[in-house]
């Protein structure tokens, strides 16, 4: 089982319009809900690639009970999150359908108190001793500490347990000196942790602060990897109109497939770079259209060097 940690989980609302214009009404053409957070798209991935994938974090209120609903009707998902008394927030995306560009709105999310905090924790824990591998997905809702992620790292650690940590800002500068398996910044988020804006140097330099693998989405440039296995660069065969929302996402979602199927780095990233490049052709996050992944995922360039360090 591969366990998915989104703290702050959502209801991802996406409307289409013919075209967006601002200070302007609009006619919604087709409105779409999921469930969702970063984890949890993640989660969806998984499922639809043939794993068995558990989702914790926190659900509350009337949004969070639509949540749960929801992903209840996902094959392969299973629900082990954690009830506070605070309400789940809501994404909305804007899809415009003439220039195949998004605007997102992402709520903050509710306050989680000490006591709600410690149960997780707890639940963590319970769950950890089942799952083949973690990954800890997104931003932090109000109230929970900003070291949570490291924790959270350094307890999946101790069962033994492989993590891949994906989030950014203070959290993830502190998740990153526990020691994760693998990172996955973006290149603003990676330039941040590390103050360089050249992204072979800034992977380098992540590593030396403590994560096993750093892997950069460079989006539609593909992926960049810094390993102790080596260097690689991914980089897809044709840019892919479409919406980017959650091709991030997909992109953990190839990296936790191929770490489990035992698949050489090389392999895993071109596994990744056709997930994020297929999930920008599907209408919403946590989705992909199987068709463009299988096409493109023998024609996905990954090059680079072996090396020891």
């Amino acid at each position: 089982m591969i366990l998915t940690v989104t703290l702050n989980t959502a209801l991802d609302i996406t409307y289409r319009v013919p075209s967006l214009r601002p200070h302007a009404s609009h006619r919604v053409s087709e409105v779409t809900e999921r469930p969702g957070g970063k984890g949890v798209n993640v989660a969806r991935v998984l499922a639809a690639l043939g794993h068995e994938v558990t989702v914790t974090g926190f659900t509350g209120g009337a949004t969070g009970r639509v949540v749960q609903e929801k992903l209840a009707a996902v094959p392969g998902v299973a629900d082990a999150l954690v009830p506070v008394r605070g309400a789940t927030r809501r994404t909305i995306a804007v899809a415009d359908s003439q220039t195949g560009d998004t605007t997102q709105l992402n709520e903050p999310g509710p306050t989680i108190t000490p006591a709600e905090w410690s149960a997780f924790q707890e639940a963590y824990e319970d769950l950890l001793p089942s799952a083949s591998a973690v990954a800890l997905c997104g931003s932090l809702p109000p109230g929970v500490p900003v070291g949570a992620y490291a924790g959270l790292v350094r307890t999946a650690r101790s069962f033994g347990v492989p993590v891949l940590l994906d989030t950014s800002g203070e959290p993830l500068r502190r998740g990153v000196a526990a020691r994760p398996d693998i990172i996955k910044p973006n290149a603003d988020e990676l330039a941040e942790l590390t103050g360089s804006h050249e992204p072979l140097r800034a992977t380098q330099d992540a590593r030396r602060r403590g994560a096993a693998a750093v892997v950069a989405s460079l989006g539609p440039e593909g992926l960049l990897a810094a390993t102790r296995e080596g260097r690689w660069r991914a980089t897809p065969p044709t840019s892919v109109p479409g919406n980017p929302t959650g091709a991030g996402d997909s992109v953990v979602a190839g990296l936790l497939s191929g770490l489990l199927d035992h698949l050489p780095w090389p392999d895993r990233l071109a596994r990744a770079t056709a997930l994020s490049a297929a999930t920008v052709q599907a209408p919403v996050a946590g989705e992909f259209d199987r068709g463009v992944y299988e096409d493109l995922l023998g024609r996905v360039t990954v090059s680079g060097e072996v090396s020891a360090a």
